[in-house]
């Protein structure tokens, strides 16, 4: 089975992504919000348009043979798209790939944001890992889940900061 379809629908996804970040962006602006730590949104941008090269470059002839560990990491692959989207659908116009908090707020504490603080970063990590095993690509996946994990710990801990300094972060999620 070709692989380029994943690649296709990777690239696509991105973009419409950045297309609604740019959008919720002018809108929590508009509300009152302010952008916080640029440079992390470039390194995370960076990270993922390298990412993408290099499963282009690796996973070369892009073949997917159907047995059942490709099977699996298919399955995985849809599931975390359904996590992926269910998380820019609980966060609405909130949703964005940089860091903007409109101060005075209340988080967003519903879908899978009930259950953990920072869900679509999971997901986002898993999907580094998941991706580079379903086209084959081991050191696309050494590489790039270990910058992910390492850019997005320190994405968690900045975000933290500002929705606990900003909004009513800390009343929301410390009390239970």
């Amino acid at each position: 089975m070709s692989a380029w379809w994943i690649i296709i629908y990777l690239i696509l996804e991105r973009l419409i992504e950045l297309a609604v970040s740019h959008r919720n962006r002018a809108r929590l602006l508009a509300r009152g919000g302010r952008e916080y730590y640029q440079e992390s949104f470039r390194a995370l941008a960076m990270l993922h348009v390298l990412f993408l090269i290099s499963l282009v470059l690796e996973s070369h002839p892009w073949v997917i043979t159907l047995n059942w560990w490709n099977q699996l990491a298919l399955g995985c692959f849809v599931l975390l798209q359904v996590g992926r989207y269910w998380c820019i659908w609980a966060l609405g116009d909130n949703w964005n790939t940089r860091i903007i908090v409109v101060p005075g707020t209340t988080p967003v504490n519903r879908g899978p944001y009930r259950y953990l603080r920072h869900p679509n970063y999971l997901i986002v990590s898993l999907e580094f890992l998941v991706i580079p095993m379903l086209l084959h690509a081991p050191l696309t996946l050494a590489i790039f889940f270990i910058a992910n994990v390492l850019l997005v710990r320190q994405r968690i801990r900045l975000e933290e900061e500002v929705l606990r300094r900003e909004t009513r972060y800390g009343k929301v999620f410390d009390a239970g």
